[in-house]
């Protein structure tokens, strides 16, 4: 039995959501959002909650279970508050800066970086060293963060580069003589 597929994913006030098939599409005060579920699992709309039920006992089923109910969840939550994403960027003469729809990064190359900010999400640099993504979609906001911290991810000796608010940068020690 799935812990997180047996609880009821709760629609909050001002949350709707319509069930049609295999597939579900939540409407908030911040957008739409749709999933489409596999085969193996049903999803039911019941007295203001969504119910996600395993079709068998199936391994793939079982599997499938939790992350449905984990998706719809991700959905409601998407539309209601939205997921942010945090970055900082260290490191000497290393900037942020928005210019229309394109995230402009000065990291240390001969050419500046400039990064194409996709269609549903926010890229905003409140300091030069900052960069905060939002959106309604958690995948796509882990992925731009990801991509903008693949342009210079934190090397281990001086910490420079750019990561996320919370991650920890093992540090090691240099060369000694």
């Amino acid at each position: 039995m799935s812990r997180i597929g047996k609880k009821p994913v709760p629609l909050p006030q001002g949350v709707t959501a319509s069930v049609s098939g295999q597939s579900i599409e939540v409407k908030g005060p911040k957008g739409t959002r749709n999933f489409h579920a596999t085969d193996d699992v049903t999803i039911a709309l019941e007295e203001g909650q969504v119910r996600v039920t395993p079709r068998g006992t199936s391994k793939r089923a079982r599997q499938q279970w939790g992350l449905v109910r984990s998706q719809v969840e991700n959905l409601v939550i998407g539309v209601t508050t939205g997921f942010k994403k945090e970055l900082e960027i260290s490191g000497v003469g290393y900037r942020a800066a928005m210019a229309g729809n394109v995230l402009k990064l000065s990291l240390g190359y001969s050419h500046d970086v400039n990064f194409e900010v996709p269609a549903g999400v926010t890229v905003a640099t409140p300091k030069q060293t900052e960069i905060t993504i939002e959106g309604i979609d958690q995948q796509l906001v882990g992925q731009v963060a990801a991509n903008i911290r693949d342009w210079r991810r934190p090397e281990p000796y001086k910490g420079k580069g750019i990561r996320y608010k919370d991650e920890f940068i093992f540090r090691k020690e240099g060369k000694k003589k």
